[in-house]
């Protein structure tokens, strides 16, 4: 018989082996602790669930690419930057997960969120695995055209990789509506086929849901008024703090705004800005949905009753609710 002993030492030892074959990885060690540790009781009471190496493969990517992605500025300066795919598993389906173009990127990052997106999806109840991608590429201060050219470089390796019954990517940090669209084309170019599974996030123009944008945001305001109401309380009157002032930040703060809450903060990777008049969603979907601009541009123009905090973080700011 296996004991709560037995299964500790076990699971220390996978621990272990897990360091050594992905070494400088803190991001995907500590995913991969946190989910053992979770598991630890569970083995404990079923100890045939460790036999067959389950808890071994759980932990191991079906697949890693990696693969360089040169493209050209617009000042015809060439580029390098490094892409990545995990595929980690398809137990349940095809892989499915965003796609992050941001500097921090790295193949240990995108394994902890494609790690952690195995046990998202199986949540959902649908027939879909887990999987991560993106670049250490910097879309924020490139043009239009540079970020078309990067998308474009970045799709001409991983088209080979996915497909709508394989792997399915979609939108993270660095990636919205716009490099949805780009990458998409240029799927389309490359394999001359009209897949619209092949990417979720695409405007409603090719094969894209209409609701898609506000989805995430609007379901964590809902979400939270769910838990407030097991409570006796809901979101009307409470002040709130949101990080972030992308796709997902700017519904979750318009939702709040149609429940009757304020929301005080948004950030990006500089700062963050707090109104202590409530975020103004207007000049906030302005500076970030149009002009592409920093959220130190709403500062800026909003007034005296914001301020900018740079490389600060919002939850500095004291709220009832917080919005990460």
């Amino acid at each position: 018989m296996t004991t709560r002993d037995d299964t500790k030492t076990q699971l220390d030892a996978l621990r272990s082996e897990i360091e050594r074959r992905n070494p400088a990885q803190p991001e995907f060690h500590q995913a991969v602790h946190e989910v053992l540790d979770t598991l630890a009781p569970v083995l404990a009471a079923r100890p045939e669930y460790a036999e067959p190496g389950l808890v071994e493969r759980l932990c191991e990517p079906e697949r890693q690419v990696i693969f360089r992605v040169p493209w050209q500025d617009d000042k015809g300066r060439v580029h390098v930057n490094r892409g990545f795919r995990v595929e980690f598993n398809s137990a349940l389906g095809p892989y499915k997960g965003g796609l992050r173009f941001h500097p921090s990127v790295n193949l240990g990052i995108v394994k902890f969120l494609g790690f952690e997106q195995i046990f998202k999806n199986a949540l959902t109840g649908l027939g879909i695995g887990g999987g991560k991608g993106g670049s250490d590429f910097d879309p924020h201060g490139r043009s239009d055209a540079e970020v078309m050219r990067f998308c474009q470089s970045f799709m001409t390796e991983l088209y080979r990789h996915i497909g709508e019954h394989t792997d399915v990517p979609a939108g993270d940090i660095g990636v919205g509506g716009r490099e949805i669209g780009y990458l998409f084309g240029q799927y389309r170019r490359i394999t001359n086929r009209w897949e619209a599974g092949v990417l979720t996030g695409k405007g409603p123009g090719w094969g894209g849901s209409a609701i898609r944008p506000e989805a995430t945001g609007y379901g964590s305001v809902l979400f939270a008024e769910a838990m407030l109401r097991e409570r006796g309380e809901d979101l009307e009157g409470q002040t709130a703090v949101v990080s972030g002032s992308g796709n997902v930040a700017i519904y979750t703060i318009e939702k709040l705004l149609a429940l009757g809450a304020n929301p005080l903060t948004c950030s990006d990777s500089g700062g963050y800005v707090v109104d202590d008049k409530g975020i103004d969603l207007d000049l906030l979907k302005q500076v970030k949905e149009v002009e592409r601009g920093r959220i130190s541009d709403y500062a800026e123009r909003r007034g005296s009753s914001a301020r900018y905090v740079s490389g600060g973080r919002v939850w500095e700011v004291p709220a009832d609710v917080a919005l990460p």
